[in-house]
């Protein structure tokens, strides 16, 4: 994949009180991401833009977007992920 269509499906992380708790005990970021977006893309994206590791995606349409619960691998802590992108 590369790194521009990378950055059109992911838009930006999306943090709420219930996502910052998911980013703590079950090591899940939340992003809005394209709408068009596959599950298997999304994931290649996250690993491409913030070399992690990914182990499974889940997605969530709603009226705006489209939301991706990204469950990262024991060696890559999400807390990490979000205090380098400035969300902690």
């Amino acid at each position: 994949m590369q790194l521009e269509k990378a950055f059109k499906i992911i838009k930006r992380p999306y943090i709420t009180e219930k996502t910052y708790r998911l980013l703590e005990t079950e090591n899940k970021i939340v992003f809005v991401v394209d709408r068009k977006a596959t599950k298997r893309e999304i994931k290649e994206a996250i690993e491409l833009l913030f070399k992690v590791k990914v182990e499974k995606v889940n997605t969530l349409t709603f009226p705006e977007g489209k939301k991706a619960y990204v469950k990262l691998s024991k060696e890559t802590p999400a807390v990490e992920l979000a205090a380098k992108l400035g969300l902690m």
